[in-house]
């Protein structure tokens, strides 16, 4: 990239890092920014600024917040305490609550164990979910981590913490997505879905 300005160079560097960017986005990223007027390419920096300062983990769950206190789903009178689903990431809070279903309190792990990647139990989030528990009041703990490996073997280390402290731990089911067919399914998909039935 050296027919490219320094600046220029350092800005699709910069957009490369981000994850599912590649070089040529990167680039089209970079000079959309510098085709930004200025006041909107000035606001776009700042609002990175202001979310690295002001954004951090609720001091309960571990979800994002901003603030020094709970986040509003811990914070809410409305939410059952007693229940806490356990997920990998932020971005799982939100999926979760978009079925409008659920109407616990989470606890994000900030990652799952995966000794390929060094992330051990130590690297997560997980003293805080065990405080969280032992203190009492809790009375079940929902395993929402994804069903590849690295998830599977989480939600397993968890619930072998979890069982003396006398809590009832359930794993999400999993199985055939609605609006699928059953031939583009693959076999541990249907092993689940059929392990996870239940009746009419």
């Amino acid at each position: 990239m050296e027919y490219f300005p320094p600046a220029l160079e350092n800005l699709v560097e910069h957009f490369a890092k981000l994850p599912g960017i590649g070089i040529k986005s990167a680039q089209r990223l970079a000079f959309h920014v510098l085709s930004l007027p200025q006041e909107e390419a000035e606001a776009f920096a700042q609002s990175i600024r202001d979310a690295k300062h002001v954004i951090h983990c609720c001091p309960v769950c571990q979800n994002l917040t901003e603030g020094d206190g709970p986040c509003s789903i811990c914070a809410s009178p409305r939410r059952d305490h007693a229940t806490i689903c356990v997920v990998a990431d932020p971005r799982d809070v939100v999926a979760m609550e978009r079925s409008r279903e659920y109407q616990g309190v989470y606890h994000v792990l900030h990652g799952v164990i995966s000794p390929m990647n060094h992330v051990g139990p130590d690297d997560l989030h997980i003293k805080s979910l065990l405080d969280r528990v032992a203190a009492g009041g809790v009375e079940e703990v929902i395993m929402a981590t994804n069903p590849d490996t690295e998830g599977e073997a989480t939600a397993m280390y968890l619930s072998r913490l979890l069982k003396p402290l006398q809590v009832k731990v359930t794993r999400l089911a999993y199985g055939i997505p609605v609006g699928s067919h059953l031939e583009y399914a693959d076999d541990a998909t249907l092993v689940r879905a059929l392990e996870g039935r239940r009746e009419l």
